[in-house]
């Protein structure tokens, strides 16, 4: 099984029913949310929404409470009476706690905890993980920290590394990587520099928490037109070379055409 969603994954409290349906159209797919977004005593009816909810299952994940949580075994039997089998699971620290889940489903496993983070490569190589993704704010929380940024929005070194480390995970296990969501709504061009970096550096989406920062996140995937003509160009050119060649005054090698690829997978 593979990751074959996004740019633009879009968070959705699972109790909010009535945001279901707007949230899946706007977006490439909904993370219906059992976690974070529930409050303890509200997670009960939005596992009652989740089993009502009529939603094109493909384009649906469903976030889990962590595995170490009271409520996970009562979302493992509240997804098992759905349509849904693509699950995050939240704060993924041990790969074999994702046993749990049956071979039809695919984890997306969130590693936002220093354990986690630590432990992504293991994660990574689970059989039923499609994606990793990482989370700053629980992370530093969990070593203790404050802030996930600096004042001008820009993350700090330890954030980065967990971003960078998940990421390494992923690819070398073959999986797809998720990057973490902008928390300031407002900030488009902070989002839209992130969103960026995060396709340009191999993250295949970006989540998000707001409709409005959908159309940015698509727009930073999305190659412009000058470097989706240099990646068909190229590749033509490489058609009747062997090995290395020279073109435009630069050197095109294997690494060069898979950079070129990669461009046209996004288009």
């Amino acid at each position: 099984m593979s990751f074959e969603l996004g740019p633009a994954l879009l968070f959705c409290p699972a109790d909010r029913p009535e945001r279901f349906a707007g949230a899946l159209a706007k977006a490439d797919a909904v993370i219906l949310d059992l976690e974070d977004a529930v409050l303890p005593e509200a997670k009960a009816k939005a596992r009652a929404n989740l089993l009502a909810a009529e939603l094109d299952p493909s384009r649906v994940i469903v976030r889990v409470n962590d595995p170490a949580s009271a409520h996970f075994g009562d979302d493992l039997e509240a997804v098992a009476r759905t349509p849904f089998r693509t699950v995050m699971v939240a704060k993924t620290e041990d790969p074999a706690t994702l046993d749990a889940f049956g071979e039809e489903y695919a984890l997306l496993a969130l590693c936002e905890t220093a354990a986690g983070v630590l432990r992504a490569p293991e994660i990574a190589a689970h059989p039923r993980v499609v994606a990793l993704m990482w989370g700053a704010e629980d992370l530093v929380a969990s070593i203790g920290g404050t802030a996930s940024r600096f004042a001008d929005g820009g993350y700090r070194d330890i954030a980065r590394h967990a971003r960078s480390r998940v990421l390494f995970a992923a690819a070398a296990h073959g999986r797809a990587a998720i990057d973490a969501v902008h928390l300031d709504i407002d900030d488009a061009a902070g989002l839209a520099q992130e969103a960026a970096d995060a396709a340009a550096s191999g993250f295949r989406a970006t989540a998000c928490i707001h409709p409005k920062q959908v159309p940015t996140i698509r727009e930073a995937y999305r190659p412009d037109a000058a470097t989706l003509d240099w990646a068909r160009v190229v590749l033509a050119a490489a058609e009747g070379e062997r090995g290395v060649f020279r073109f435009e005054g630069r050197m095109v090698d294997e690494p060069v055409l898979r950079h070129a690829r990669a461009v046209l997978a996004r288009a």
